[in-house]
């Protein structure tokens, strides 16, 4: 299980402290670097979604900025993530929904 997340956001920590003991390689989109197949891979599993329109990031975008391709905002904006993104076997989630919760066996 891949976990996509940024240390100082709540929901991440949450969602990691739930998870436990499992095994869980833990990704932060700002510290390390999201490869551009992994976001190439959420883009496709989400489409806009993938982008957090309630973030002051997000707020602070230009209109044009904010009509920019999507894989180019994530590279350039990690931040702009909407978190946290779970990869398991090869099925990816977003959020910790209870869908999310259910695929990790929470």
């Amino acid at each position: 299980m891949r976990f996509f997340s940024l240390k100082s956001c709540d929901t991440c920590q949450k969602a990691l402290k739930d998870l436990g003991d499992r095994y869980v390689t833990v990704i932060d989109v700002r510290a390390d670097e999201v490869s551009d197949i992994d976001r190439a891979a959420m883009i496709l599993a989400f489409g806009e979604k993938v982008i957090n329109t309630r973030s002051t990031t997000w707020r602070g975008l230009s209109e044009v900025e904010q009509a920019s391709d999507l894989a180019m905002l994530l590279s350039k904006y990690p931040t702009l993530m909407k978190r946290p993104v779970i990869e398991i076997d090869g099925e990816w989630y977003q959020g910790w929904t209870p869908t999310t919760k259910a695929a990790a066996g929470i």
